[in-house]
């Protein structure tokens, strides 16, 4: 089970289940400092991938300019590579859609020692595929795909992968102001196609499938957290914090190692 004992503020509340009741925003002073914090990531990463025992699958979620990417990137400031990877999932192609819809993101789980981030994740199939469905309607039991998705979570956790998610909330006014600003960058546009058009259109639509999705997948091994979007800065700095507190569960010390070992290789080494 995900420990939480940073500010639970940020955990999903089954007793709201609204977006529109958790804050977008908040003050500075709530706000913890960035760099500590990915220090932590950085150092406890190495140490999930020295020990080899268990691994960690960060999933993130939110609408068109949310953040996403920057949010990932900073939070890969520190870490060893080697032990760290991160996918993003558009639009099911071809072969996708002809699997299952947990089929498309099993091959890049993260091993016994790893961190892996998911930008977007299985999650997409009851969350955007309610809108825009990528199979025919007798294709679609949303229940069952809750169900499945709880399994398959609980699944991972019981083999020792821990399972964070996160969703990023915007207010519509920053999310406007996203849009156009992205817009207004040539190196940006290549991002839009006119279903992003429709996206917009049905913004208050998707929010509500998203809660729905959000309430029936939320479990105590598999949690959800309601992040603060509005500021990036802010955005980065919680999520940032909840992962630490995670890492340091998983991974507080590095493997022991041989003494006899050590000395033995020390003299060695010594002796040139």
């Amino acid at each position: 089970m995900v420990k939480t004992a940073f500010n639970e503020t940020w955990l999903y509340d089954p007793q709201r289940p609204r977006l529109r009741d958790y804050p977008t925003d908040i003050d500075d002073a709530r706000v913890p400092a960035l760099e500590p914090e990915l220090e932590l990531i950085g150092e406890h990463q190495r140490r999930l991938w020295a020990n080899g025992e268990q691994a960690c699958l960060l999933v993130f979620h939110g609408q068109d300019a949310s953040g996403k990417d920057s949010l990932i990137r900073t939070l890969a400031t520190y870490m060893d590579p080697a032990g760290f990877h991160a996918w993003s999932f558009g639009r099911p192609t071809a072969t996708e859609r002809a699997h299952d819809f947990l089929w498309r993101v099993v091959p890049f789980l993260p091993a016994l020692g790893e961190l892996v981030v998911f930008n977007r994740s299985h999650h997409e199939a009851v969350m955007a595929e309610r809108l825009w469905p990528v199979r025919k309607a007798a294709h679609y039991d949303w229940q069952a795909r809750y169900s499945a998705i709880q399994s398959f979570e609980q699944h991972l956790v019981q083999e020792g992968t821990r399972v964070i998610k996160f969703w990023l909330g915007l207010s519509p006014e920053e999310h406007r102001r996203r849009l156009l600003k992205r817009l207004d960058k040539p190196r940006k546009r290549w991002k839009f196609d006119r279903s992003d058009i429709d996206a917009w259109q049905r913004r208050e639509e998707y929010l509500k499938v998203v809660e729905e999705a959000i309430a029936a997948t939320h479990t105590p091994e598999a949690p959800w957290f309601v992040i603060p979007g509005d500021r990036k800065p802010v955005a980065r700095a919680l999520v940032a914090k909840v992962l630490a507190e995670q890492l340091v569960d998983l991974a507080p010390e590095y493997p022991r190692y041989d003494e006899g070992v050590i000395e033995q290789y020390r003299g060695l080494l010594e002796q040139g």
